[in-house]
This record gives structure tokens, sequence and C-alpha cells, in this order.
């Protein structure tokens, strides 16, 4: 779905195309398609490369357009995974500007309210760029806190019992954190080439020193916490080895213990003379042979704290 917008002040919304309006699209169909490359003429192989999530950020410039892929924090409600990366590509050339993004996501949604509760708006396509830059790593920041809060609960879980399905959540949670950490890492990347690459005035020079900050906000952010959950996951794992092995251990115990009644009446229980057959006391005497024994290695493995 694709939606015009002007950018003076508070992101006013066009009937159709203007020069320097904002063309943003969202989720893709083939009237959207047929559009950019028949009406707008995009190259085809710039929209191939926004449709594949898996693309890196970067900024190419052919045949005079200019071609940024960003990566945005995107929220899976229905999925293992709570969150992921997708690209967003930005596409500009002389009086156009175009915003692709196969998801519908809560960043771009909020942008739009954002600027229109403020009444503000963009300057220039350059402008643009850097606020939604501005917007993404505000985003992360803001994503990184739910994962947190949920890093929290499953830690409170564990506390109480340890159970696959926590476990599950904690590793799910770290492929989110790596996502994020990748992604950052790539839009840092990007914005260093574009402050070389993209005109800048000395208004932009203020919005890029807050992008700057925030990004690096995040980017540190989220090693921060992968780091506290790879030490989670670490000692986690390592209770449930210590536990398994005192369980493995008691059993252990438990069977030796075991062994010596059971061969104490298997020698005495054969079918030869052993001295005791004729008595009424040799019952009692292999029973209190066999207590005996029972209790000194009960004693010392007591003692060993193997029991």
């Amino acid at each position: 779905m694709k939606t015009f917008l002007r950018g003076s002040y508070g992101l006013e919304a066009l009937s159709q195309w203007e020069p320097n309006c904002w063309v943003k699209i969202e989720c893709p169909d083939a009237e959207d398609y047929a559009y950019l490359q028949n009406t707008l003429k995009v190259p085809e192989y710039f929209l191939s490369d926004i449709a594949d999530i898996d693309e890196r950020p970067r900024v190419e410039t052919e045949d005079e357009w200019t071609f940024i892929i960003l990566r945005i924090p995107h929220r899976q409600d229905d999925s293992k995974v709570p969150f992921i990366t997708v690209p967003l590509g930005i596409l500009f050339k002389d009086n156009i500007c175009i915003s692709i993004c196969h998801y519908q996501t809560n960043m771009l949604k909020d942008f739009l309210t954002f600027y229109r509760r403020k009444n503000m708006g963009f300057t220039d396509t350059v402008d643009l760029i850097f606020k939604l830059f501005l917007s993404s790593s505000v985003w992360y920041l803001k994503s990184l806190k739910i994962i947190n809060q949920r890093i929290e609960a499953v830690k409170r879980d564990l506390e109480r019992s340890i159970e696959n399905k926590e476990l599950l959540s904690l590793f799910h949670l770290e492929n989110c954190l790596t996502f994020f950490i990748t992604s950052l890492k790539g839009n840092e990347i990007l914005l260093s080439r574009l402050k070389f690459k993209l005109p800048v005035d000395e208004l932009d020079v203020e919005l890029i020193e807050d992008v700057e900050i925030e990004l690096k906000q995040a980017h540190e952010s989220a090693n921060i916490y992968s780091n506290i959950l790879s030490g989670m996951m670490d000692a986690y794992s390592s209770i449930i080895s210590n536990n398994v092995n005192s369980i493995m251990r008691m059993l252990t115990s438990i069977s030796i213990i075991l062994m010596f009644p059971t061969l104490i009446s298997s020698m005495f229980g054969m079918n030869i003379k052993n001295g005791m057959e004729d008595t009424n006391w040799g019952f009692a005497f292999v029973f209190g042979i066999s207590v005996l024994i029972c209790g000194g290695f009960l004693w010392i493995f007591r003692k060993k704290r193997w029991l």
C-alpha cells in the first residue's frame, strides 16, 4: 500500500504524487510494483534487493538513483522469536523520495504519529533519511527494554524450577539479540558512509549527532544484554549438569548400599551347607550383618555428602 506525504508540517497526506513528497510503501503488491517501475522508473533489481529479508545495510548509487537499505526492528507477536530486524529501503532521485518495507512495522506507524502530533515534518530527502535513522535507533532501544523485561521474567521462573520451556525462551531471546547486534553494527557502518556520501548542512549535523548517540547506545545495550544472557545460559547449564551429577551420585550410592543385602542373602540362600541351616538364629544373624554393612556404608556416604 502506497501513501503520498508532504513533509513541511505534520506529514500531510496527498491524493497523488507531487514533487519532493515522500512516497511511503508498506507491504507492496503488484499494483505498487507496477507504479514504481512504470511511473517512477525505479530499477527492478533495487526492488528485489529490498524484498530479501537478509539484505545487509548499504548505500549504492546508479543511474542517478541513490539506494539505501536500513535495518529496522520488527515485533512478531505470533512467533517464538519475538523480535527480528527487517530491511527498510529508501530510494531517491532529483525530486523523488521513496521508502519501501515489506512489513507493517510499529516504527513507521509511530514515526507518522509523532511528527503529526508535533506538527513537524522534513525539509528535504536527506533530513527524512536521518530522521528515519533516528527513529529506528529509538525503536531498537524500546525493543531492547522489552527483551530485558522478558529475560527478567524468565529468570524468575527459572529460580523456581528449571524447565525446558524457560530455557527455550532464553534461547529465542538470545537469537533476537544476535539479530539486533548484527543489524546495529551494519547501521553504524551505513551511517558513517552516509555522512560523506549525502549533502549535509549545519542543520543535519546536530541530527546526525543524535543518531550516532542513540545508535551507539542501542548497540552497547544489545551487547550488554547479550553478555548477560550468555552468562545466564551458561550458569543454568552448569546448574542442570550439577543436578544431574547429584542425582546420579545419589542413585549410585543407593545401588551400592542395596547391593550388600542382596549379596549376603544370595550367599546364605544357596543350597549348600553353611553351618546355620539347622539353627533358629540364622536369619537374624544374616539380617544383622546386612543391617550393619548397610549402616556402615550409609554413614560413609553421608559423611562424604553423597546422600
